[in-house]
């Protein structure tokens, strides 16, 4: 059982659902076609083998593309109920049967079988290019216009799947080249804050050491230089860390500690208090609050929280010098909120302070909190103060973007990580054909392209119908009389003055109506026609039969027969 799924499964693999699907198919046509053949008249037997065959020809389509389409359209038109199936078979061979030349022989060549064997079904009756006609027109509907409309489909399914792996490997390479163009460019900024930050930082340190050594200071003096040399000492070490994840990589602690080996102050809103102690240590007065129960940050966000109420302090020391400053640290049910707040300033700003403004913190304070997925204000409160406040997550919250990346295919798509993290493409079929070439532009081009053939194939087909309609109107009156026409004709009229009274019946409507009535007299040669009145049932059709003898009517009857 399982060597008969995997070998009509190959070359795919088909899941449980898969077969199941197939299965129920195979088995609603076969009920279809066995249908069909018991509406047609066929006997039980005959019923009951062709959907029998119509199941099993179902389940090898996809194995035997080729074989499946040759056979089941030479059996077409011998089988009545081989009409769903074909259209199946026609969609399978299309998307299945590989290479175009291929594909146009296998098509070709069930085609010619398909009007060969109708042919051949009918060879003994007066048949002509309407059977060649009606063949081609069925043909057209159930197999190649199914067929032609599959190929397109797969072969555009696989150009999209092809371009959408193209696309990843693009990106991939991409982001590997402008990763490495990155470390280039930090390794550099590395090596530069390095040799010029760290001398000059360097040179603060040594020279606030021995100053603060000098015995003409003050106390309050030598506690000034004090705080001016630690200052340095720390800028020293931060520097070392940020060079140090410039040219490795390598993030911050998760959790740091409140107080390094250096004696530095953390980094984090445990470092809060250290700022609030060294600014007062500078003589400003800055009170520090507590509210909520404290929660645990993530750590970028914590290190966020640092960094704003580091800058609202600087701030506050720059435009405010000796006002009053409150920072207050809040743990909210559903975020941490870090606000400083200073009153106006008491008098003229200090020239120094106005030399080394850069005008670049707050703006870096709005992006380290959108980065970490919270929001940082800024503004003047009532009274002349300012405010700075930063709400921030306590989890990890994606940043929000901040606009559409350019696209080498001109697309936006759902993004996914690769093992690496790099984010590349993840196209859905609907995506994919938005993405060729932008998404308006794909859905006219696109859309045009397929309904074009769509409608070129439903022009073919009312073209061809029409005609066949014409066709066939033409011929059956070339096979058909009316009742009065047959009552009008009496037994042993002249045999050229009865034909030339009546059609001469060489239509395809009066196939198959030969030798299924009465008796012929021996030595006739009969004429049958039609009736222009419909029989008792379906499956009758009433015909009028006139017999020919030595150049005279020697019978005429009316009958029924059963198609």
């Amino acid at each position: 059982m399982r060597a008969g799924r995997q070998w009509l499964a190959a070359p795919e693999l088909w899941s449980r659902r898969r077969l199941a699907g197939e299965v129920v198919l195979a088995l609603v046509l076969g009920l279809m076609s066995a249908g069909l053949a018991e509406l047609l008249g066929a006997s039980g037997p005959a019923v009951a083998a062709e959907g029998a065959a119509t199941a099993v020809l179902s389940l090898m389509r996809r194995r035997l593309p080729v074989s499946v389409l040759v056979v089941t359209s030479g059996l077409a038109p011998v089988v009545d109920g081989f009409a769903p199936l074909m259209m199946v078979v026609g969609w399978s061979a299309g998307r299945r049967i590989p290479g175009a030349g291929r594909a146009l022989t296998a098509f070709t060549g069930a085609y010619v079988l398909c009007v060969g064997t109708t042919l051949v079904d009918g060879w003994s009756q007066d048949v002509g290019m309407a059977v060649v006609l009606f063949t081609t027109l069925f043909f057209l509907a159930t197999t190649l216009v199914p067929g032609l409309a599959s190929r397109y489909w797969t072969q555009r399914r696989t150009l999209l799947r092809t371009l959408q792996e193209r696309n990843v490997q693009l990106l991939r390479e991409r982001a590997m080249v402008a990763g490495q163009a990155r470390l280039r460019e930090r390794q550099r900024i590395a090596q530069d804050m390095h040799d010029s930050l760290g001398h000059q930082l360097a040179l603060i340190a040594v020279h606030a050491g021995a100053l603060e050594v000098d015995r003409e200071l003050t106390g309050r003096q030598r506690e000034a230089v004090g705080v001016l040399r630690e200052a340095s000492v720390t800028a020293m070490h931060e520097l070392r860390e940020v060079v140090g994840i410039l040219r490795d990589g390598v993030e911050a602690p998760a959790s740091p500690p409140a107080v390094d080996e250096s004696g530095r102050a953390a980094r984090g809103t445990a470092g809060v208090v250290g700022l609030v102690d060294a600014a007062r240590a500078a003589g400003n007065a800055v009170e520090l609050r507590r509210t909520g129960e404290a929660r645990p940050l993530a750590a970028a966000a914590d290190h966020a929280a640092f960094r704003i109420a580091q800058e609202a302090l600087t701030n506050a020391f720059k435009h405010a010098p000796g006002a009053p400053i409150v920072v207050e640290l809040r743990y909210e049910p559903d975020s941490f909120v870090v606000e400083s707040v200073n009153e106006a300033a008491t008098g003229a700003v200090d020239a120094v302070g106005e030399a080394v403004r850069g005008g670049q913190g707050l703006t870096g304070l709005h992006e380290r909190a959108r980065l970490v997925g919270g929001m940082v204000h800024a503004g003047p409160v009532d009274g002349g103060g300012f405010r700075v406040a930063g709400v921030l997550p306590y989890g990890v919250v994606e940043a929000a973007p901040i606009g559409d990346a350019v696209d080498d295919f001109r697309q936006q798509s759902p993004a996914v990580p690769l093992g690496n993290g790099v984010p590349v493409t993840d196209w859905t079929v609907s995506e994919r054909e938005l993405a060729m070439g932008g998404a308006s532009r794909s859905r006219s081009g696109g859309w045009a392209l397929g309904c074009g053939i769509a409608l070129a194939a439903l022009v073919l087909l009312v073209v061809a119908s029409l005609f066949g309609l014409f066709f066939l109107m033409g011929s059956l009156s070339k096979g058909m009389i009316d009742p009065e026409q047959y009552d009008a004709i009496e037994v042993g009229t002249a045999e050229k003055d009865v034909r030339d009274r009546l059609p001469d019946g060489d239509t395809i409507a009066t196939t198959g109506l030969h030798g299924k009535g009465p008796k012929e007299p021996k030595g006739s040669s009969c004429l049958v026609l039609m009736s222009s009145e419909t029989g008792d049932s379906l499956d009758t059709e009433p015909v009028f039969r006139f017999c020919f003898q030595d150049g005279k009517l020697v019978e005429k009857k009316a009958y029924e027969v059963k198609r």
